[in-house]
Parts: structure tokens; sequence; C-alpha cells
């Protein structure tokens, strides 16, 4: 039953994830009270089971021009890179129908140049996050390498790097196994090509990076509540949330949701195109693998990352909603591909995931005042790049709730976009 009383507080963020501790950790620093609202087991956040990557370098998004010349593809392989399963194809339509115009020439190049604009405003904002909140012992900076398998998979990623360059990445090329053994060893041979990304990041381990900043925010007065926030109404000068225990009252809402954004975006009458990526892992015990750097194996969609002292194997993107089950066999099959890629890697005792990521058509996220009123901004739809870009979205929010002008154009995250 939800109190007659609603809990009072200045601004409400909705979302314990990466994104929304970001934007309360950044809205506390500033002077605001913040309360936090969210009642998912923190074991099943994709803040904590992702790679724990700041893929900076990822300024290319997922709809290019041509891409939908292999979707017949992503129907008939459901353990391919990308894929759609049978019985959530129509459900998923308009969202595909968003997608194919995000990867006309005109809409990618201007996905394009916002992607890269958030990425340099998020990498020099995680930098700032570090300082203030002690946390350089939780960053490895390592590197990463992107991995092709000869030399005709190497010749057509050359134009993706040069975009890259374009964009201020920066990185080295690599033409042989041998000056890929030099930074990774026990790498199968086929893969003959790299690109090395050497300011690439990680966390040490995604978990204790959300757990870390979430324990600064609460150090500083902040509270998390554990409710599930039902619906939004908008008042003349506030903003009451509806719980399922509780009901709240804030001066300003922040949606920071993740893939469970939707719904509370539509109940003022937000109708936005959010789906939801799922991605699969699998993390092995300590010793499975002498890991040196970050690795993505491009073609095949998936990376290999440290976590703590384990190794986590996982990616690819299924598009298949927030109810289906989780299909494991995603899982499984990386893995199986990890351990051709890399003939030392040991398998056993591995634990597999699921993860939801929000995800918008044109891979850019909603970061924005609703349509309905300055009192409630969304910040959601990063996809696979949430971590990546939560430092940087949390200075545009903060922007955005003190009403003064942002570092970069933010018109292309608006919710109004679509």
């Amino acid at each position: 039953m939800s109190t007659a009383t609603p809990i009072q507080t200045e601004v409400l963020v909705i979302g314990a994830g990466i994104i929304g501790i970001s934007i309360a950790l950044k809205l506390q620093s500033e002077g605001k009270q913040v309360t936090v609202l969210d009642n998912q087991d923190p074991k099943a956040r994709t803040s904590m089971g992702n790679a724990g990557a700041f893929a900076f370098a990822d300024v290319i998004p997922l709809a290019t021009p041509g891409i939908m010349s292999k979707a017949p593809k992503w129907l008939l392989d459901p353990l391919g890179p990308l894929s759609i399963p049978p019985r959530y194809a129509l459900s998923i339509l308009p969202w595909m129908l968003h997608f194919w115009r995000a990867s006309w020439k005109d809409r990618y190049h201007q996905a394009l140049s916002a992607q890269s604009s958030l990425m340099n405003l998020s990498k020099a904002a995680l930098e700032r996050q570090i300082e203030t909140t002690q946390a350089e012992h939780l960053i490895r900076r390592e590197g990463q390498l992107q991995l092709y398998q000869g030399e005709k998979e190497f010749l057509a990623s050359l134009a993706g790097w040069q975009t890259r360059k374009q964009h201020g990445v920066t990185f080295e090329l690599l033409e042989s196994p041998e000056a890929i053994a030099a930074i990774q060893p026990g790498l199968d041979k086929s893969f003959t090509h790299a690109g090395f990304t050497p300011e690439w990041k990680n966390t040490v381990h995604p978990a204790k990076w959300l757990t870390h900043l979430s324990q600064a925010f609460v150090d500083g007065t902040g509270q998390i509540l554990n409710d599930h926030a039902q619906l939004i109404e908008l008042k003349s000068d506030s903003v009451f949330v509806k719980g399922q225990t509780c009901n709240y009252q804030a001066q300003q809402v922040v949606v920071a949701a993740g893939a469970w954004s939707k719904t509370l975006a539509a109940s003022i009458g937000d109708s936005l195109p959010l789906e939801t990526e799922r991605g699969y892992n699998t993390t092995l015990p300590a010793g499975a693998f002498d890991l040196k750097t970050h690795i993505t194996f491009s073609n095949h969609g998936f990376v290999v990352s440290k976590v703590g002292d384990q190794i986590r194997v996982g990616g690819a993107v299924e598009l298949g909603g927030l109810t289906l089950p989780p299909n494991y066999q995603r899982s499984q099959m990386l893995l199986d591909k990890a351990k051709r890629f890399m003939p030392t890697l040991k398998t056993e005792g591995g634990e597999q995931w699921m993860g939801f990521r929000p995800s918008m058509p044109d891979s850019l996220p909603v970061i924005s005042r609703s349509s309905r009123s300055d009192l409630v901004v969304y910040a959601f739809g990063h996809g696979h790049l949430g971590l990546t870009q939560s430092a940087g979205t949390a200075e545009i929010v903060s922007d955005l709730i003190h009403q003064r002008p942002s570092a970069i154009d933010i018109a292309p995250f608006s919710a109004q976009r679509f």
C-alpha cells in the first residue's frame, strides 16, 4: 500500500544503475538534495554485469549505411552477433523502421558527429569523476585490441579506422601475428591484423565501480530507496511519482531507469522508440587466461575483458525485449568461439548472465527534458555505452537541471527527435 503523504525530495532520480548514480552524485556535488529510487536486484543490473569498458573509441553508430541488407540474416541466425528472435520480430518492427531511417547517410553522419561529441565530453568527465571520488584504484589503463582474421577483414575495417581518426581516436594498426602477440600472447594465428587503441580504459570490476560511486553518493547524505516507480504525474510546480510501496513528490525528476524508462515516459505522454539489447556473457574463474588488454573480436560481435581476477567473455546483440526467456545458447556460443580463438583459455566453471541494454534506433541516448514538462529530464537509451557515457551524461543532466548551457550541442539527444 502507498502512504498517503508523499516522500518529499528536491530531485528524484529513478534508476540506480551507472547512469542514475552518476547523475545523482553530480547533482549532489552541486548542492541538490537527491533521492534515488530503484527496486531492481543489484546483481541483475546491466551496470554490474557488463564488460567494464569505457569504450570511447566506439564512435560509429550501429545503424550504418547499407546495414539493412543484412537484416534477413538476423532472423535466420538466432546465434549470430546481431539477432532478432522470430517471435519478437513483429513487436520490434516500428523500432526497425526508425533504425532503417537512421542508417541513411544524412542521419548516420549526424549521429556520428553527435556520438563523437558525447564521447569526448564523457572521456573528460570520467577523469573528473575519478578524481573527485578518489577512484584511480578502480581503473585499468591497458588499451584494447580489435582483431581481424586475414587481410580481407582488415582492409574492410580501414574505413572505420579512418572515421575514428577524423574524430580524434588514437590508435596503432598492426599487420602481423607477431606484432599482435607482443601486446597479447596466446591468440590463434588466424588473427593476422589488429587495431590497438592505447587510451582505452576499463574499470577493474563494473560491480565495484558502481558500488564505489553509490557509496560516495550515500556518504554525501544521499538516499537510495528500494521501490518500484510505476508512473509519473505532472503537477503545476512539482512532479508526483507513484511507487509500489510509497509515493514521492519532487521539484524535479530524472528518469534514468534504463530499459524500463519507456513505460515511465509514456505515463506522461512521451512515446519513445526505446528497445532492449539483450547482452550475454560468461564469467570464468581466476586463472582462465593471462589477459593483458581488452580484446574485441570485431567480426564475431564479442569481447574478452578482465573483471577482477576473472575473465568475462560476452557481447553480441539480441533485440528481444524484456519478457522473453534468456537464450543462454548465445553465452555458450561466444565461449566456444573464444576457446577457438584463445586456445589456452580454460572454459570450465563459468557463470552465465544476461543483461538488458536500453537501445535507441540511432545509437544515441535520450538526454533531454520531457516534451511534456521541463520538470522531468530523461537520461536513458545508451545501448552498450552506458558505462562509457555515464559521467558525460551526468554533467549534461546537471546542466539541464540547473538551466544552463551544456558543453556540447544536446539537440541530437532530444526526446522529440523521432
